[in-house]
């Protein structure tokens, strides 16, 4: 059986069709220049990429998004990482589902297979290296000894630098059925839902609490992409190194119900978030997680500051 050798070791669940990560995302926004600005503040390595720029982290060569020149903010499309040896497995499961396959968008190279989800966000499958992770991320909680200065001088701080790409948030007009063509078309697996209102989707070869979410909108569109860092400490010092360029809407410090991570968000010049996050459940290759519908009180937040009037708008939606 061939599998994909990447950055790190791929494991699966044998006999069993589904996508192992979101490869990446694509956005298009109105100004290229202040997106590189953002994305740079936020710690991420921003390189430019013919017409548009690439979301890289420091010191790994995956490409966790792109995003080109429009009109407006809008989702572009989202492509999803496959093992080699399942891309015609996956043709033909779309076949049979019955399900109409695009060009890729133009301008575009791609070798993958293209559709459009329930809502007409445009999807690629694509033989991929996984990037979802194979084991729970590292998560650093040091406190000094006696008579050890536990705190770095504010002027010698590091600089908040996110180690891979967590999970994306979409909007979406209707959450049970983003909930049935993910999991029926894709393989992901529900993790927790919550009334209708929200929904986590993990992959089944091994990833996060959720490499996907869906919130109830009028319309579908990006709500945040949440970066994996490695403490509190770091979410703290990125919500300064935000501040500090006038990025200052944020909402944090805070630790999530589902998928259990400590989190602080800043929005983009667009009106959409980016989450700084820490010590996300993960849900191995080998683990049934046992999904549940949660109350609404149990699905946001266990604890943080009063979430901003702000935080579920769809600009998207209002263009």
């Amino acid at each position: 059986m061939t599998q994909i050798r990447g950055f790190i070791e791929a494991t699966r669940r044998p006999d069993v069709l589904g996508v192992h990560s979101l490869d990446h995302f694509s956005l298009t926004v109105p100004d290229l220049d202040k997106a590189k600005t953002f994305y740079e503040t936020f710690g991420l390595d921003v390189r430019r990429e013919g017409k548009g720029i690439a979301l890289h982290t420091h010191g790994h060569q995956h490409r966790w998004g792109t995003l080109s020149e429009g009109p407006k903010k809008k989702l572009h499309y989202l492509s999803f990482g496959a093992f080699e040896d399942d891309l015609p497995r996956f043709r033909e499961h779309l076949h049979k589902l019955g399900i109409e396959r695009l060009d890729p968008p133009a301008g575009f190279e791609s070798n993958g297979l293209w559709f459009r989800d329930y809502s007409g966000v445009p999807i690629e499958i694509r033989v991929a290296e996984k990037s979802s992770p194979n084991a729970k991320s590292v998560f650093g909680a040091v406190s000094a000894p006696p008579g050890v200065a536990g705190a770095v001088k504010r002027s010698k701080v590091p600089i908040t630098q996110p180690r891979r790409l967590a999970h994306i948030l979409l909007f979406t007009p209707d959450v049970v059925r983003a909930i049935e063509f993910y999991t029926k078309v894709l393989g992901l697996r529900l993790s927790d839902s919550s009334e209708g209102n929200i929904a986590f989707l993990h992959g089944v070869h091994g990833s996060d609490h959720h490499l996907i979410a869906f919130a109830r909108s009028e319309g579908p569109g990006l709500h945040h992409c949440s970066w994996d860092v490695g403490s509190v400490q770091d979410i703290g010092l990125g919500a300064m190194q935000m501040a500090g360029k006038g990025f200052t809407h944020g909402w944090g410090l805070g630790r999530h119900v589902l998928g259990s991570n400590y989190f602080h968000y800043v929005q983009d010049p667009w009106g959409s978030w980016s989450e700084y996050s820490a010590d996300i459940d993960f849900v191995p290759a080998t683990v049934d997680w046992p999904a549940a519908d949660h109350l609404g009180e149990d699905s946001f937040y266990l604890w943080g500051p009063n979430v901003p009037a702000d935080f579920v708008r769809n600009h998207e939606a209002e263009n």
